[in-house]
């Protein structure tokens, strides 16, 4: 699959961000290694500047995946984003 700007989402008072970095949330069926892969969000190189975060939820074939993401670049429409941290969704309670 490919990148879906409905999928793209702000967190927060986007309004009031100015140059100051602004947090996303991504979902997306894609596999995480699909989502991070450079170029991914061109279609949003608009709205995401170097320094912003995304937070992303992929889930392929049922097995879901949590991770945040920083923007590392944007040039000329491309974007990348890091490796990410992944979020450990387990429940040991």
């Amino acid at each position: 699959m490919a990148y879906s700007s409905t999928g793209l989402q702000p967190i927060g008072g986007q309004a009031k961000a100015g140059n100051a970095p602004q947090v996303w949330s991504y979902t997306s069926t894609d596999a995480k290694t699909a989502i991070d892969a450079s170029g991914y969000f061109n279609d949003a190189s608009d709205v995401l500047k170097v320094g912003d975060l995304i937070y992303i939820h992929a889930s392929t074939g049922g097995t879901a995946t949590f991770s945040l993401h920083p923007v590392v670049s944007n040039a000329s429409g491309v974007v990348d984003i890091g490796d990410g941290t992944a979020i450990s969704a387990t429940d040991s309670d």
